[in-house]
């Protein structure tokens, strides 16, 4: 008699496998396709699912924002970074060296930095101003991208265990026109430059993330950001800590008739960059400004310094307006020899 028994249960075919595996690696790809280093960013995920990594929690401890005082309630470490964050916009530049000598290591403050919005450049009434905790800028929507973007930096906030690598570029949900999409770069050429760096929020992972929105970035050549760009960033944060804090505007130089990029937007791609960084420490102040071309270069950073007058009559922009009249002239009008000696040889 034959036999027609046959194996219970569910089996796979190994079409079924194929399929699983090819669904599998896209969900693999729509997850980490974004982020800086996919492979690193991947690993992170596996060691936090397995508790081997810093938790989330443990980095707010770490938080040098949080209050003197030992605390335990990881909503009143928020709380005081908050505070502290709004008392550097308001014009507090400086670097404790830890979060206990907080209040007795501020750099002592000129009055015209007390003035709300002193770091901010110039802007109208009608202008798209998009106020982030780590920093603030003004979005052009005809060039998608700020043209500005403006924040304090001090010497320990570029110190901490935020993870870049765990952050995704994502659109800026408070840009009511809608900023420029991650999209918009794939395969054009260039990358998705930071404006305001990541690296300049490494006490805080949520400022971090805050750094890849889209409005923060700009096209740059590869060879630009991941070289000479990169190397003006890290030398602003080695003055922020030398000098306990500095003010920072920077973007790109945007203008009609750029070539464009983007698959949904069209993302105006600049020939030149600049910083301006502000030093400010009652009686002693000063200022230099940086610009450069969107492309590689081997030439010293001291080459790019140029008179931030220049800058400013070359993007319209009004850089410090609140700084008297007088001292504003006199710190815009300096040349590279005298503006990169009172910077470089300290």
């Amino acid at each position: 008699m034959k036999n027609n028994s046959y194996r219970r249960g569910f089996r796979l075919r190994g079409n079924t496998l194929v399929l699983l595996l090819i669904f599998f690696l896209i969900g693999l790809f729509l997850r980490y396709g974004g982020r800086t280093q996919p492979v690193v960013a991947f690993w992170n995920d596996v060691r936090a699912i397995l508790g081997i990594g810093p938790s989330d929690r443990e980095s707010r401890k770490r938080n040098p924002y949080q209050a003197p005082e030992p605390q335990e309630d990881v909503a009143g470490d928020e709380s005081a970074d908050r505070s502290d964050r709004k008392d550097k916009e308001e014009g507090v530049a400086s670097d404790p060296k830890g979060a206990p000598e907080m209040a007795s290591s501020r750099n002592k403050l000129f009055a015209f930095e007390k003035q709300v919005d002193f770091i901010l450049p110039a802007y109208k009434p009608g202008d798209e101003i998009i106020r982030h905790d780590g920093f603030t800028l003004r979005y052009q929507e005809r060039y998608e991208q700020a043209d500005w973007v403006a924040y304090p930096l001090l010497g320990y906030e570029t110190k901490g265990q935020a993870d870049r690598d765990r952050e995704q570029f994502q659109p800026d949900p408070q840009v009511k026109t809608g900023s420029a999409l991650p999209s918009d770069y794939t395969r054009s050429g260039y990358d998705r430059g930071h404006l305001a760096p990541a690296g300049d929020f490494k006490f805080s992972q949520r400022l971090t993330s805050d750094s890849f929105y889209m409005s923060n970035m700009s096209p740059q050549a590869p060879e630009f950001n991941r070289g000479i760009w990169k190397e003006l960033e890290e030398l602003v944060r080695r003055w922020a800590v030398r000098d306990r804090g500095l003010y920072v505007v920077t973007g790109p130089v945007l203008k009609p008739g750029l070539p464009t990029i983007g698959r949904q937007n069209e993302i105006a791609v600049p020939k030149k960059y600049y910083k301006v960084l502000l030093y400010c420490n009652d009686p002693d102040i000063r200022m230099i400004g940086f610009l450069l071309d969107n492309k590689g270069s081997d030439s010293s950073l001291k080459q790019f310094v140029v008179p931030v007058d220049q800058i400013e009559q070359l993007t319209g922009i009004d850089f410090f307006p609140k700084l008297p009249d007088k001292l504003e002239r006199e710190l815009e009008s300096k040349g590279r020899s005298e503006t990169a000696a009172g910077w470089f040889s300290l």
